[in-house]
């Protein structure tokens, strides 16, 4: 099928991979800037709260600014307002602020990426293409995760420091040595952008006034969780990528207190989810189809059941076993319903708006379940009860809506509503 796919697909995917490597590469560094500051334990996982927080404040207006001018113009754009976030770490900007001005870069360019595959592609290849993307997205998850762990080791400080461009750019210590990489890196994301093709697609955007916009987005909000298979799919994604922000720190704190892991020894465990999400995500690309993506949800459920046997684990063997499972089941389900997700908010809403509703409601759950986990830290709860509470939390919702999937069933004919024509028209 790679074959039958448009060449401006292969150019989003590298423009993808490059940013988000950066992205999550950063924040390993973030992360060691913030221990180096001697911060608190419970400030970590805000440093992911704080990027998000765009994503929810700006989610009534980026996507009509991403259906307002082609979406390889807007990556572009918003790419340089992560360069910018990334350089403000050198002018010792707090690292909470300098990485939430990434994330403003972050959640302005969440709509053009995914929209973008709409418009360029048929609806029969939406899981496929996801697929890709997420695959891609987790990869650099994995290497971006490992070249953070990298960058703050003695290993590639002793290595760069010494160079010429060190004494020229006047990098004095390992922080700014991995920041300057990170740089080059999102500009090197940029440079793909400019290469993404137009698709001609047009919007007709009603408004450009700000309450309007917000009026327009809470409706639009509205159209898709009343949707009986758009509210499924939207449920699933947004639970997902608030336990999997909320994992991710998971994993890293398990690992230093119960392998006795350094930070960026444990970065690499984040890795191993990864291994597991690509895996389960090329294996849904393969065997799932849209009309057939709403079977995944009961590996949500398992997947929330097997989280817990984390506490059983106490070697790096069983651990990264136990680690990768998790990351199949996870990758499993989400791709499909990520896909499925795309395809209903294009057929009721736009490209761009459907996905700002998306990202408006997943990153709403990162906040409140990093914010959650930051509380239980703060009150000093023990990592096993935390992983013992995380995977409850996931089995029950899940089982939930699942449930309520089997009532909308019985309400409307899925088979028809997942169909394989886009909408009559473009202008929402």
């Amino acid at each position: 099928m790679l074959n039958n796919m448009k060449k401006g697909f292969y150019t989003i995917i590298l423009a993808q991979f490059f940013s988000s490597l950066a992205d999550n590469a950063l924040l390993i560094v973030a992360i060691s800037i913030l221990v180096d500051m001697l911060a608190p334990g419970w400030m970590t996982p805000l440093l992911k709260l704080f990027f998000t927080i765009s994503y929810v404040v700006l989610a009534p207006f980026v996507g009509p600014f991403a259906d307002s001018i082609e979406k390889g113009k807007v990556m572009f754009l918003t790419n340089g307002i992560k360069i910018l976030g990334c350089i403000l770490f050198f002018f010792h900007i707090h690292p909470l602020v300098a990485y939430t001005v990434v994330g403003f870069g972050a959640a302005s360019y969440a709509p053009a990426k995914y929209g973008i595959l709409t418009e360029l592609l048929p609806p029969e290849k939406l899981v496929f293409a996801n697929s890709w993307l997420e695959s891609t997205t987790v990869i650099s998850i994995l290497f971006g995760t490992l070249l953070g762990g990298f960058l703050i080791s003695n290993i590639f400080s002793t290595f760069f420091l010494p160079l010429p461009i060190a004494t020229i750019l006047n990098i004095t210590n390992t922080s700014e040595a991995a920041l300057i990489i990170i740089v080059i890196i999102y500009m090197l994301a940029t440079a793909f952008n400019l290469f993404i093709p137009k698709t001609n697609a047009r919007y007709t955007i009603l408004s450009k006034n700000p309450k309007l916009l917000l009026q327009r987005f809470l409706a639009s909000n509205r159209i898709l969780w009343n949707d009986k298979v758009g509210q499924i799919s939207l449920a699933v994604t947004t639970l997902f990528w608030g336990a999997g922000a909320t994992l991710q720190f998971i994993v890293l704190l398990w690992a230093q207190v119960h392998l006795n892991m350094t930070l960026d020894k444990a970065a690499m465990l984040q890795g191993i989810v990864a291994v597991g999400v690509i895996l389960g995500s090329v294996i849904a690309g393969k065997l799932i189809s849209l009309k057939n993506s709403i079977r995944v949800l009961p590996v949500g459920i398992l997947m929330g059941l097997v989280v817990p046997m984390m506490t059983l684990a106490s070697s790096l063997v069983p651990a990264s076993i136990l680690l990768v499972i998790i990351g199949v089941l996870a990758g499993s389900f989400v791709v499909p319903m990520n896909a499925l997700l795309q395809h209903r908010g294009y057929v009721t809403l736009s490209a761009g708006q459907s996905i700002a509703v998306q990202n408006f409601n997943e990153n709403l759950n990162v906040l409140f379940m990093l914010g959650i986990y930051s509380l239980l830290l703060y009150a000093n709860l023990e990592v096993n009860i935390i992983v013992a509470l995380f995977g409850t939390f996931v089995a029950i919702t899940m089982f939930a809506v699942t449930i309520k999937c089997t009532q909308n069933q019985k309400r409307v004919n899925f088979d028809t509503m997942i169909g394989d024509k886009r909408a009559a028209t473009l202008q929402k």
